[in-house]
């Protein structure tokens, strides 16, 4: 994904593809993600397009899990990077580039939830074609039980999921899930006791 500076291109994938013509160069890859946003900010494209690779992955897997509609969570993405690329030179800290990520990706999808009216189609097919292997009947159980899970975590309050999925999905500690949602580390703390208590009272009939 090349960011422009033109009207913005659809839904990028859940990863970018790999041994294409034109590819990041690989010393690129072996950067850190401060001097890439450095290079970025100084117009390096290239540097931009390796921290797309790195953290596009991780920010489409919390959009789909928050808003169980990929097609949703695509756009997410794109609004992300779009508005990243053009706001880097904004960014007082280098260092705060995956924080700020995080932070505007969770604020765009509890946006999303807070101006839907209807009920949210699951589509679990990202999430099945990672099911483990051992049959039909192993794969069935799996895609049901990923259903389940994908319903458990829509029945929670959008903040509520935000903070579960940040801690334990992607490891994103209380300070900084506080410092994506605006709220205090203690009130993190209490978001996600009542929404582990919510999913382990749904998810007791697949114990």
């Amino acid at each position: 994904m090349i960011p422009r500076t033109g009207p913005h291109p659809r839904a990028v994938p859940e990863t970018p593809p790999e041994g294409t013509a034109g590819d990041v160069c690989p010393d690129d890859a072996r950067l850190d993600d401060v001097t890439l946003v450095v290079r970025a900010r100084e117009g390096d494209v290239r540097a931009y397009e390796q921290l797309v690779r790195r953290y596009q992955g991780p920010i489409f897997r919390l959009a789909v899990r928050m808003l169980a509609s990929r097609g949703d969570a695509e756009d997410v993405v794109q609004e992300v990077f779009f508005t990243a690329w053009r706001s880097l030179a904004s960014l007082h800290e280098d260092a705060a580039f995956v924080g700020w990520l995080y932070r505007s990706a969770t604020n765009r999808c509890l946006n999303v939830i807070r101006a839907r009216h209807a009920t949210v189609d699951v589509d679990l097919a990202q999430q099945a074609s990672r099911s483990p292997g051992g049959g039909p009947e192993r794969t069935v159980e799996v895609s049901e039980q990923l259903a389940a899970v994908t319903v458990a975590l829509q029945r929670l309050t959008g903040e509520q999921r935000a903070c579960w999925l940040l801690r334990e999905v992607h490891g994103r500690s209380y300070e900084e899930i506080a410092d994506a949602l605006r709220v205090t580390p203690t009130t993190v703390r209490g978001r996600i006791a009542r929404a582990r208590a919510q999913l382990t009272e749904m998810m007791a009939p697949w114990r």
